[in-house]
């Protein structure tokens, strides 16, 4: 009962192979989500700069580009 039996080493292969298999899965994923978290701050920037542009116009400003 302390050994591993082969269905647990053959769960093994499955996952590792899941995880890094072909053609670097798990990198693929990685640069994905940089992207997206990349995307999501400058999205975050660009609401921040219309709401001051638009705080300025209200008070008689002129925005600075």
């Amino acid at each position: 009962m302390g050994g591993l039996s082969i269905w647990h080493w053959l769960l093994v292969a499955v996952v590792a192979l899941l995880l890094f298999g072909g053609r670097g899965q798990i990198s693929n994923l990685m640069g994905d989500a940089a992207k997206g978290i990349k995307a999501f701050k400058d999205g975050l920037k660009d609401s921040g700069n219309e709401d001051d542009d638009k705080k300025k116009k209200v008070d008689g400003e002129e925005p600075k580009a």
